[in-house]
């Protein structure tokens, strides 16, 4: 719980009262991390960065390696050529390094790009994208929001487990939804009956925290209704459904990041850190599936960065280079925790012709979704 005298945001208060004393909670983590001016991600604190002096909070792979962005454009390029697509689209763009390290790789293969667009809700970061991209002058465009129509390719990395969540708690074989209340002057949680269930029964009877998803799968829904020709593809951290909901994941996967720490309470210090809940991929699949796009493959972050050639060239790196990159191959690190999902337009004005993606030549597990 957190005290008054810890300063959660008035407009948070006030949400609470209007919501009737009971917030759920995937409203609550929306206004901690996007609402205007107190929201973390819409706040002036650096996020990301290798190590807490920097003021950051956490680190995603671009930042660890520069070959991450190299391999991940070798995968762009093909898309762009299969698609007939001179556009690419990346969601929640962070400190701009995957971005720049996307598009220089392109532009010294020679690929034929019309523009890099990116759609970032946070005004202090899109700042500092636009510092760090300003080498790309007007071939780089910042938006707030899809346009009807979108023909492109898709990029996405760490951007769905930044989606807000609603929080099961079966407690005595009996489900809640878990909201955030005002109680003697501090936030807590309160749990109330709901007909909400996980997508899986849990097997046991006991108590039970989970997490489900609508937010990220009505994204994934809006961007299929809008991609008529093109292909996406989003590198997270998570599990697919079976894994998700296993009964022994009893306490669920909500984390919060503040300074290169995690700790497990998002009701303290709201606005000054990251909320996160892991990706369940099978949702994910089948939310794009059933909204008409095509599941290009599913595979381990590993697997697919070497699918893509994330080691050519890496004899003649120096070696802190070489060792920052194992990191997002170990499998005790990123490279068996994060995964990596693909889709490709299926409209019948621009059939799915088959193509099969670099990422996911070999190692891909589809079949586990």
């Amino acid at each position: 719980m957190q005290s008054l005298a810890s300063s959660p945001p008035p407009e948070l208060l006030k949400a609470i009262a209007q919501a009737g004393g009971w917030l759920p909670f995937d409203a609550f983590m929306a206004l901690a991390l996007y609402a205007p001016g107190w929201g973390y991600y819409t706040g002036d604190r650096r996020k990301f960065g290798l190590l807490p002096q920097s003021g950051s909070d956490f680190v995603t792979a671009p930042e660890l390696s520069p070959h991450f962005g190299r391999a991940l454009a070798r995968q762009v390029a093909q898309a762009l050529e299969a698609t007939g697509t001179t556009e690419v689209w990346e969601f929640g763009a962070g400190s701009g390094a995957m971005a720049e390290q996307v598009l220089t790789a392109l532009h010294a293969n020679g690929v034929k790009l019309a523009r890099y667009v990116i759609v970032d809700l946070s005004g202090s970061l899109q700042a500092r994208q636009q510092e760090r991209l300003a080498a790309f002058g007007a071939q780089v465009q910042w938006v707030q929001a899809l346009p009807e129509t979108l023909n492109a390719v898709v990029l996405g990395n760490e951007v769905l487990d930044a989606m807000p969540v609603k929080l099961l708690q079966r407690m005595g074989g009996v489900w809640h939804e878990r909201g955030v209340v005002l109680a003697q002057d501090r936030l807590a949680f309160e749990d109330r009956a709901t007909p909400l269930r996980p997508p899986l029964e849990v097997a046991g009877e006991h108590d039970y925290l989970t997490e489900i998803h609508p937010q990220a799968e009505g994204f994934i829904r809006t961007l299929a209704d809008k991609l008529e020709r093109g292909a996406a593809f989003f590198l997270d951290y998570g599990f697919p459904e079976h894994e998700y909901f296993h009964a022994q994941r009893h306490m669920g996967t909500l984390m919060c990041h503040h300074g290169h720490l995690a700790d497990p309470d998002p009701l303290v210090r709201v606005g000054e850190k990251d909320i996160t809940a892991h990706v369940n991929f099978t949702g994910i699949a089948l939310a794009g599936q059933d909204a008409g796009l095509q599941v290009l493959g599913y595979t381990s972050q590993a697997h697919f960065l070497l699918n893509c050639g994330v080691l050519e060239g890496l004899e003649e790196a120096p070696l802190p280079e070489r060792v920052m990159l194992q990191k997002l191959l170990n499998e005790h690190e990123m490279g068996e925790l994060f995964k990596v999902i693909g889709f490709a337009a299926d409209r019948p004005a621009q059939p799915y012709t088959g193509w099969q993606a670099l990422g996911f030549d070999a190692g891909d597990r589809s079949h586990t979704l």
